[in-house]
């Protein structure tokens, strides 16, 4: 297979699932702004970060499932003539004392290292994926949040006032996702009133501390990127499957997440797999990445949040314009 030379392979492996972005890049003199074009993005649920809140390492299980589906993306990425590799490992791997052990297995199976990045350099790619193509009529400056499986990304940035790219102003990443606070909290099915009630103590403490880290209350807008924000718009939309193309940029009212979070965690997983834009892999977790967004807008006192398709997946693609071999 001929090598493209502007095209890039994206991965980003979190606590609940690993995410693959093969793209052509823009030509480095096309100015901030300019959009790459998107060849393949893939999804698979992988549960890396299973049981890790409660051992401390990751479970044999759950790095074989990780494996598996990096021998298929290694394949997606020889097969489409890929010139670069950036591999990005968030929450779980970072918390993990064990990380060595997937280190070796990513080395093994895909030929290149995992970047194990920090919270606050996960944050910055977060909001370069998220911010780059928002309309004129998005008023900066943004609060982006991703929530992600073990972590949530608190990001606050704008543009500035001469045009060109979107800047961080400050950023910080904090222990509340979709499955550590399942694991942490959630073991009811559906949740009883008292661990909903522990939940909701936990993420309200962790969002107060992150908005007294970054200043989101300023902003004047709400993006929310990752599994749990994008299913929570779906849901919203009243989509008979799940489209990303509706779901994207689309703006969710408050009461509209406060409808649909509680829906959620009032059924169990089996009833939330009858939604249609539902992930098997998400049923069990979904919940827990609901409250999140619905305390975080109430914290902050968003009316409304943008969902975005685009994320830290696109921010790993962008960091390699301009790079070399």
């Amino acid at each position: 297979m001929k090598i493209v030379t502007n095209r890039v392979a994206a991965i980003d492996c979190g606590t609940n699932s690993i995410r693959l972005l093969v793209a052509d890049l823009p030509d480095p003199s096309a100015g901030p702004e300019a959009e790459l074009v998107e060849v393949v993005r893939r999804m698979e649920i992988v549960r890396l970060g299973q049981d890790l809140d409660r051992t401390g390492r990751l479970a044999p299980e759950a790095l074989e499932r990780t494996r598996l589906a990096l021998v298929r993306y290694a394949t997606s990425i020889e097969s489409l003539g890929v010139a670069r590799v950036r591999m990005c490992a968030t929450s779980a791997s970072r918390d993990a004392s064990n990380a060595g052990e997937f280190r070796s297995m990513v080395v093994d199976t895909l030929g290149v290292e995992p970047e194990v990045v920090t919270g606050d350099e996960e944050a910055r790619l977060s909001f370069t994926g998220a911010v780059r193509g928002l309309g004129a009529d998005v008023r900066a400056p943004y609060l982006v949040v991703d929530i992600g499986g073990g972590s949530t990304e608190f990001v606050v940035g704008g543009q500035p006032a001469g045009g060109g790219a979107a800047t961080v102003d400050a950023a910080v990443s904090m222990d509340i996702g979709c499955v550590r606070m399942t694991e942490r909290h959630l073991h009811g099915d559906p949740p009883t009133p008292d661990q909903l009630a522990a939940a909701e103590a936990d993420i309200t403490a962790v969002v107060d501390r992150a908005l007294s880290m970054v200043p989101g209350r300023e902003a004047a807008t709400l993006i929310g990127l990752a599994g749990s924000v994008t299913t929570v718009a779906g849901i919203a939309l009243g989509l008979p499957e799940y489209r990303p193309e509706r779901i994207h940029h689309a703006r969710i009212p408050y009461a509209d997440v406060v409808k649909v979070t509680g829906d959620l965690l009032a059924r169990s997983s089996a009833e939330r797999l009858t939604i249609p834009v539902m992930h098997p892999g998400r049923a069990d977790v979904i919940g827990a990445g609901a409250l999140v967004l619905k305390i975080i807008m109430e914290r902050a006192g968003m009316t409304s949040v943008i969902a975005s398709e685009r994320d830290i997946l696109d921010g790993i693609a962008y960091s390699l314009v301009g790079a070399s071999g």
